[in-house]
């Protein structure tokens, strides 16, 4: 690290006599990164956090590609009146159709759904039965004819058996949901039908937000337009469904980063502001008055010079960081959408530490050359050491497959390392050109600070690392209570709007299978034989299955003249049980709905399909699709369900070899939530590792090494345990940081325990009052970063700042106490050993 700095400590004289040209070329290129960087969007789609190559996400792709991915936009209309809202909807869906968006001059709908025609399903329903609907059907009448049989015997009891009777009710259930399903009503409508929905299917893409901007404000303009009242005094109108709900999370995270951001760099700002205020206000009450320079109140007007120093090679560093960031990935997902404000936070640290100490050389009566080249020498050893250590830490983190570690990982260390390099030789060039105008004031009448004169023990250091140890002992003993989150739901904000439209249009907006998981086949065989070996695990798993039912339309809809004749053969089947003497004159609507759906004598044609089903079931193309959809009996919104679900259903190996993969957002974020889980403890494992190599090379000696990394583990400890105490899940967001606080706790212990090998034995407390202040001011700048976080409505990035802010709070805490107390412990042992060769 020396031969760097050794090598590249021309640019600092470069920095004292070019000063305007280096800053010119750093801007130069900072507004060059800028302008990327405002190109960079969030993308939430959590199938994108996994590898492009993962066989689920290549199966998603496919199913998109083939089936499409249209997001519809929801309208509920309701009143007490059906007919009116009837009336209203269709005025509505004739003036939306003519819609048209002003920047393209397209329509913003291609198609509308409403009313279904569900006449030619009633004729049929039993054509569109599976063989095995068919075979329940012709047990159901074979047992209504015997039981009516029997019942017509005068010498018959009923002793009130009913395992019959409920094999019957079941098989006729079985059929009514099917019948339910595939035959809706004609509209769509809540319980008492006092509430409609339409779907209309945007022109544009989702992803295009502007887009979806401009269309929501003039679809709300058309509805005012429309007056609704006039229909019905009581009639209301909600529209947007789970499409604005989209716009709605990717605009609340967009503004929650904003805010998140201007609340930490205010109180960063602000912090850094009163702090060296506060140093030269305590340099200048030294020495005598007659020899101060500067007046206080120069010093007071020039409080704000501190932030624009250290600010402006900050700000180059994120706008390099993230221009880069936009021509490698593109966009940002959520995790790393929140790395503006936690690099500013963690690189103006390096900035205080360089002006902090280039401040006290001037003060001593340097000048301003001499002062940059003494600070360079002196502090830029220990913050190279700083920053590569934390960017070593995370730069672990982007061999993992999961990329809200790797994508995390690179832009953080990345932003790590240019904040350094701006910080090492961009700050110096604004230094001098602050200097030369008369910006920054200093004071040379301090007095130099003699922390060795009077030796201080540190108190009560037994006491302190024994009852240190008591509670890492604690957390390992009841490390079950530290959980982690699965609900979805919880980690996800809620939106009034959503909800609201959610209760006002009851069912009306979605059937009773939700959230179904599809599997792509080649050939009809292959689809055949998917659905029978879901339906196989379905049977073998028995009540636990998380699989409520299986479909495909090759066994619904005949693909051959064979199968044609094999279905009109089992529709003849029927027709002739319903005609049997014994129930051929029984009342019932269920029997009716058969009688009508058994006349059937020649094929159906695919294109006289109602559009509503044909859709199920066609691919973009209008091809009849070869995939099999597969609906969970579980809520999915519970992340073990949906890993149970995915596991599962995950794959089908046909007898041919050929395996398929099951494809949706519950599958994607399944295995997601597993790879993540899967990763973490290696991730953490290298990153220790790794910052155990790094400050092992730096210290040359194992021992210190163990010495100044125990503080971070113990407080590593300690936030295990504030989280149990205060029920702090970990989740999918906030597991990402856990890295985080590594790389960046590990630097108090480093930092305290090198400077407690230069000052020598019995000088901890010296180098508390040094040094201490520097890494407090360092680690508190960066939970401020965090805690911008702490503001938030996503419930996900609270978390993070949440975590965060409690681990580096607690290894600070434990680097200022519990390291001290160890030191002095060993002191007291004579288990210090010192080494000559200084640090580098």
């Amino acid at each position: 690290m020396k031969y760097f700095l050794d090598l590249l400590r021309p640019l600092i004289e470069l920095n004292y006599r070019r000063p305007v040209t280096v800053l010119a070329i750093a801007m130069t290129l900072a507004i060059l990164g800028a302008s990327l960087a405002v190109k960079l969007k969030i993308d939430t789609d959590i199938a994108n956090l996994l590898p492009p190559d993962n066989p689920h996400v290549v199966a998603l792709d496919k199913l998109r590609d083939s089936i499409g991915g249209e997001t519809e936009m929801d309208v509920a209309i309701g009143s007490p009146d059906f007919q009116k809202n009837l009336e209203f909807a269709y005025k509505l869906i004739e003036r939306s159709l003519e819609l048209i968006d002003p920047r393209t001059g397209n329509l913003y709908f291609n198609r509308v759904e409403f009313r279904k025609d569900t006449e030619i399903l009633r004729d049929y329903a039993l054509y569109l039965a599976t063989n095995d609907e068919l075979d329940e059907l012709v047990w159901y009448l074979e047992d209504e004819i015997e039981q009516a049989k029997i019942q017509a015997n005068p010498f018959f009891v009923d002793f009130g058996f009913e395992d019959d009777e409920f094999d019957e009710t079941t098989n006729m259930d079985r059929f009514k949901q099917v019948y339910d399903e595939l035959i809706p009503s004609e509209y769509p409508v809540n319980v008492d039908s006092t509430v409609v929905s339409i779907k209309f299917y945007p022109s544009g893409s989702k992803s295009d937000l502007a887009f979806l901007r401009r269309m929501f404000i003039d679809y709300g303009t058309l509805i005012q337009e429309l007056d609704p009242a006039v229909y019905h005094p009581d009639m209301k109108v909600l529209y947007g469904g789970r499409l604005k709900r989209h716009l709605t999370e990717i605009e609340s995270i967009t503004n929650d980063v904003f805010n998140s951001f201007t609340t930490g760099v205010t109180s960063v700002l602000l912090l850094v502001m009163f702090y060296f205020f506060f140093k030269k206000y305590i340099n200048y009450k030294r020495g005598k008055i007659h020899e101060r320079t500067h007046s206080l109140w120069s010093h007071i007007i020039r409080m704000p010079v501190s932030i624009v120093v250290i600010g402006i090679p900050l700000v180059l560093s994120l706008a390099y960081t993230f221009g880069i960031t936009y021509l490698v990935f593109g966009t940002l997902n959520t995790m790393t959408s929140v790395l503006f404000v936690i690099l500013f936070g963690l690189g103006i640290d390096y900035g205080i530490h360089f002006y902090a100490r280039y401040l006290e050389r001037r003060s001593a009566g340097d000048d301003v050359l001499n002062a940059l080249l003494f600070t360079y020498d002196s502090t830029g050893s220990a913050i190279l050491t700083s920053a590569v250590t934390t960017a070593f830490a995370l730069f672990v983190l982007v061999f993992a497959d999961f990329r809200g570690f790797s994508e995390f990982g690179f832009i953080s260390s990345l932003g790590i390392m240019l904040a350094f390099l701006c910080m090492i030789y961009v700050l110096p060039a604004i230094i001098t050109i602050f200097e030369r105008f008369g910006f920054i004031l200093v004071n040379r009448n301090s007095v130099a600070d003699d922390y060795t004169d009077t030796v201080h023990r540190y108190p009560f250091s037994r006491t302190l690392v024994i009852s240190g140890f008591f509670v890492v002992a604690l957390v390992i003993g009841f490390n079950s209570y530290l959980s982690f989150e699965y609900d979805f739901g919880k980690l996800e904000p809620e939106f009034e709007e959503y909800e609201a439209f959610r209760t006002f249009a009851g069912n009306s907006s979605s059937g009773s299978r939700r959230n179904p998981a599809y599997i792509i086949a080649d050939d009809n065989d292959q689809v055949r034989y998917i659905v029978d070996e879901i339906r196989a695990r379905k049977e073998f798993s028995g009540v636990k299955s998380t699989i409520s039912d299986v479909e495909a339309l090759q066994e619904r809809f005949p693909q051959n003249s064979s199968e044609v004749r094999d279905k009109l053969r089992r529709i003849d089947e029927v027709r002739s049980l319903l005609q049997d003497p014994f129930i051929r004159d029984q009342k019932s609507d269920d029997l009716d709905k058969l009688r009508r759906a058994s006349k059937v004598t020649r094929p159906l044609d695919i294109n006289d399909l109602p559009d509503f089903i044909r859709d199920r079931y066609l691919t973009k193309d209008g091809e009849i699709g070869r995939f099999v959809t597969i609906y969970p009996a579980v809520g999915l919104s519970d992340g073990r369900n949906s890993i149970a679900f995915k596991n599962e259903i995950a794959y089908v190996e046909t007898p041919d070899g050929d395996q398929f993969y099951a494809a949706s957002t519950s599958v994607a974020a399944a295995e997601m939530l597993e790879l993540m889980q899967t990763e973490s403890p290696y991730m953490v494992a290298a990153t220790f590792i790794m910052i155990f190599i790094l400050v092992n090379l730096a210290f040359r000696s194992l021992r210190w090494s163990i010495i100044s990394m125990i503080p971070l583990l113990v407080g590593l400890a300690w936030t295990f345990g504030i989280m149990m105490i205060f029920n702090i899940n970990f989740n999918f967001y906030n597991l990402v940081v856990l890295p985080a606080i590594l790389g960046i706790g590990n630097d108090n212990g480093v930092h305290l325990a090198a400077r407690y090998l230069e000052e020598g034995r019995n000088s901890m407390w010296s180098v508390l009052k040094s040094t201490g202040q520097h890494v407090s001011i360092g680690s508190i700048t960066t939970m401020m970063g965090f805690a911008g976080l702490l503001f938030t409505s996503h419930p996900g990035l609270y978390s993070i700042g949440l975590v965060a802010v409690t681990g580096i709070g607690m290894t600070l805490f434990s680097a200022l106490t519990f390291l001290p107390a160890l030191i002095q412990w060993l002191e007291d042992k004579n288990w210090i050993k010192f080494y000559d060769q200084p640090i580098r």
